[in-house]
């Protein structure tokens, strides 16, 4: 019976790593050029599984020598977005990390607040923001308050745009956002505002706005503006957000229960 509860448990770990592979993989290619390229190396392998099913040995052959030059193409000319992706996977599961990010970002905001500077910084969530990062100036540099408050300075060429996060990395600068659709908008709002706003109504991110007139700080999350944040309602805003949900259960936690119970109940007599 031992035998047997071991065997399974093989099994169930098994599964648990091929589950996390994949997830690695999908978190590598998440808002990037690079998931049309494995839709096309994907493709490519079907095709290749065919032909060699049917035994066409010439085209098989075209395809082995197609399929080798993609996966090493892949590998050069994604290399930014694989190394981002490993960035992500070095902060998985450590909120630490994310703090850290999430701490940078409030220093700036206040510092950008106290200069009545104004800010417009989109950090990206489960809805990729590539579209908009084509839009500005590439940087893929790590998140600290420094660089954000030179970004947003008057006098750089940068300032006018918005920053897109991703992760602990500002992708880009000087990005585009969409402007607010919402007809019953205050008009006392700026563009840098609506801007936040509409870019929050069409994605899942969480834009942080800081207004040149007042320096007041704001957060927009699903199309709604929570205005006037003092540095400590800020922070925990922010934070509260990005916390992980302690009542969201993965796939982990499952296998960790059916072990743990296998193991207590021990072998049946």
């Amino acid at each position: 019976m031992i035998v047997e509860y071991i065997e399974l448990s093989k099994i169930l770990i098994e599964i648990a790593i091929l589950w996390f592979v994949f997830y690695m993989l999908l978190l590598f290619i998440k808002g990037t050029r690079a998931l049309q390229v494995l839709k096309g190396i994907v493709i490519l392998l079907i095709a290749f599984l065919v032909t060699k099913e049917l035994q066409l040995e010439t085209i098989n052959w075209i395809l082995t020598k197609l399929f080798t030059i993609s996966v090493i193409a892949f590998v050069i000319i994604f290399q930014p977005e694989l190394r981002r992706g490993l960035a992500r996977i070095g902060q998985f599961g450590m909120f630490s990390g994310q703090q850290q990010t999430l701490e940078e970002i409030v220093k700036a905001a206040i510092v950008l607040s106290k200069k009545k500077i104004g800010a417009l910084i989109a950090i990206e969530r489960e809805i990729g923001l590539r579209p908009y990062i084509e839009s500005g100036i590439k940087m893929d540099s790590h998140v600290t308050s420094e660089l954000l408050n030179t970004i947003f300075t008057p006098t750089t060429p940068l300032h006018d745009g918005g920053v897109i996060v991703q992760g602990s990395i500002i992708s880009a600068a000087g990005c585009l956002f969409p402007l607010t659709q919402n007809p019953h908008v205050s008009s006392s709002l700026g563009t840098r505002h609506r801007a936040g706003m509409g870019l929050s109504e069409e994605t899942d991110a969480v834009v942080v706005v800081v207004s040149e007139e007042t320096g007041d700080v704001s957060l927009s999350v699903n199309g709604k503006l929570t205005r006037h944040l003092d540095e400590k309602e800020f922070a925990r805003s922010l934070n509260n957000i990005f916390r992980p949900k302690k009542s969201k259960k993965s796939v982990f936690d499952f296998w960790d229960r059916v072990i743990s119970r296998m193991v207590s109940n021990g072998p049946e007599k």
